[in-house]
């Protein structure tokens, strides 16, 4: 949810994030004003020293007021060093709960939900607009604490000092907050929109690096180098303009202020001359008129970082407000132990927002324990749909789909999963172990089982690999073929030992001996299990229990391949196209 000010974005974020450690905070903030109180104080210590010089005192006193003013510095040195430790630890705290808090909820967002984000403005919220945050935490945010300390007793130093003088410092400060006032509102719209173009850029070489095998196939490497230059050109010309805006009002801040301290100076010179005024008064008036002078300047800074960090927040406010459409429910029922895997749709109907047309249609069927079902039908048929509105990736617009008796809708998510293995037609294999990518979602299975699902789906692999079961696989399995990988998923469902099971095409861009293993490990996945298989190439399901035909979201025929044959219509004409050729 955006906001119109920068408190309620920005620090109200912080706040939420940073709440739990209350005890550094204030911590942190008492160190802040002791170091601020003797920042202030050093200029009493500079008017003693100075009238001291002038002979106004005793040479004892000159010692004394030494030795005081080394203590305050001191003093200053230390109460620095634990703020500074303080305040950059809770930077530090902060981006990592802030990122873990975005990353724990994508996760939760369904994949229909992500996919209409783009990956690469999500990682640049999760970085780029973090950075901005933990530097307003980090030190920002205290800078500008510390700043307005200063000003604050700056200010009433210079009043004690010389009400006089104090006059034309204070006349100064409107004029100085209109342009910060003006400028600082244009940043923030600046800021979001450079963190945009940022994201803009991200997006632009995620899409281009996961797909550059395409990319370089199709020679298109040009057109990416322009389109990513261009991208990069909109970023540097969105934070030029930023620049500029911060660089003006940091320009009117700097003149105003120094202004107003050499119209003080004059005048107190004049004070000085007409005995008004001592040495000393004078010296301590413009070290404080200095302070203000530097203080307003980094409160005019900082609250242009502010600015900044919320159209970061915004963003990330954003993001953090997608809703969570898929969800367990709060009382969720549970699958009868063992389960079974019977499954059952009744008159489901499903349509995408962006699509005028159903993807499926009052789909009903049932599928006993152990039964191997086949879904067959041209793409865009609603096969996929079907996969996944049983895994709850999306839930129906009307009907309902149960598991074991159990409607899926009422069950808890992890509990359903759990129940559910998938091979997939690319199946994703992570940056870890073999062992690792075996167990994926079975983490706690032994070594022994392991290997045990690796046989089962026949990995013989393993020791043409440098460290085994240990080995690296690389992003995405790059040391492996696109056989060896389907075995890998292979072993993957054998681990996890659920009593339903989902094929999507699992040996469509293998070689002849790939698939002949592979097959031979998939009829011994399917064994004892629920199994519904995606498939495109109709020689793959000759032996299933029985095949649904899907056209435009509808069941429109359902049987055995030979008795499908026999009757005609879409499924013998797609046999009649793959056979033949």
């Amino acid at each position: 949810m955006k906001s119109s000010s920068p408190q309620t974005a920005a620090l109200g974020l912080l706040w939420l994030v940073m709440r739990p450690y209350r005890g550094r905070i204030a911590a942190a903030l008492l160190c802040l004003a002791a170091s601020s109180g003797i920042v202030l104080l050093l200029g009493q210590g500079l008017r003693r020293l100075i009238n001291i010089k002038l002979g106004l005192h005793g040479g004892a006193v000159l010692d004394e007021a030494a030795l005081a003013m080394l203590a305050m510095v001191t003093g200053l040195a230390v109460a620095t060093y634990f703020r500074f430790s303080l305040v950059s630890w809770l930077g530090e705290r902060v981006a990592a709960d802030l990122r873990q808090r975005i990353f724990n909820h994508v996760v939760r967002l369904s994949p229909a939900t992500l996919e209409t984000l783009r990956v690469g403005d999500v990682l640049s919220r999760m970085s780029a607009d973090v950075a901005i945050l933990q530097s307003l935490a980090g030190s920002a945010l205290s800078l500008w604490l510390r700043a307005a300390l200063t000003l604050l007793g700056g200010g009433i130093a210079l009043v004690m000092t010389s009400a006089r003088l104090s006059l034309i410092i204070l006349g100064v400060i409107p004029v100085v907050v209109l342009p910060l006032v003006f400028f600082a509102r244009r940043e923030r719209r600046l800021s979001r929109f450079t963190q945009e173009r940022v994201a803009d850029l991200a997006a632009a070489a995620e899409e281009a690096l996961n797909a550059l095998a395409t990319v370089q196939a199709y020679t298109h490497e040009d057109v990416a180098r322009h389109d990513f230059g261009t991208a990069t050109e909109d970023s540097v010309r969105a934070a030029t303009r930023r620049i500029r805006a911060r660089a003006i009002m940091l320009f009117c801040l700097i003149w105003l202020g120094f202004g107003a301290i050499v119209l003080a100076l004059w005048a107190g010179g004049q004070e000085v001359l007409h005995h008004r005024l001592s040495g000393g008064a004078l010296s301590a008036f413009i070290y404080y008129a200095v302070l203000v002078a530097v203080s307003g300047a980094s409160l005019g800074e900082v609250w242009g970082e502010m600015q900044r960090a919320g159209g970061a927040a915004d963003r990330i406010a954003e993001l953090l407000a997608v809703p969570v459409t898929i969800a367990s429910p709060p009382m969720p029922d549970r699958l009868p132990v063992p389960s079974r895997g019977r499954i059952v749709f009744r008159d489901v109907t499903f349509q995408y927002p962006s699509r005028d047309k159903p993807a499926l249609h009052r789909v009903s069927f049932e599928i006993a324990p152990g039964e191997t079902v086949a879904l067959v039908g041209p793409s865009g048929a609603g096969k996929s749909t079907l996969f996944q509105l049983l895994l709850r990736f999306l839930d129906p617009d009307q009907g309902s789909i149960s598991l074991d008796g159990v409607e899926i809708s009422k069950l808890d998510l992890q509990e359903l999963r759990r129940a559910i293995a998938v091979v997939a037609q690319d199946p994703a294999i992570f940056s870890r172990s073999l062992a690792a990518n075996i167990a994926f979602g079975s983490e706690d299975a032994p070594e022994s089982a392991r290997l045990e699902a690796a046989r089962a789906a026949a990995i013989d692999f393993i020791p043409d690999l440098p460290q085994g079961l240990a080995t690296v696989l690389g992003a995405k399995g790059a040391r492996l073929s696109g056989g060896q990988r389907q075995r890998v998923a292979i072993a993957r469902a054998f681990l996890r030992e659920a009593p339903v099971l989902l094929l999507d095409e699992a040996t469509s861009s293998l070689d002849a001996r790939s698939e002949r293993m592979v097959q031979q490990a998939l009829a011994r996945l399917t064994r004892n299990r629920t199994t519904l298989v995606i498939a495109h190439r109709l020689a793959t399901v000759r032996n299933a229990d029985r095949i649904l035909v899907l056209d435009h979201g509808r069941i429109i025929a359902e049987g055995t391949h030979d008795t499908l044959l026999r009757d005609g219509g879409l499924y013998a004409d797609l046999a009649a196209l793959q056979f033949a050729a």
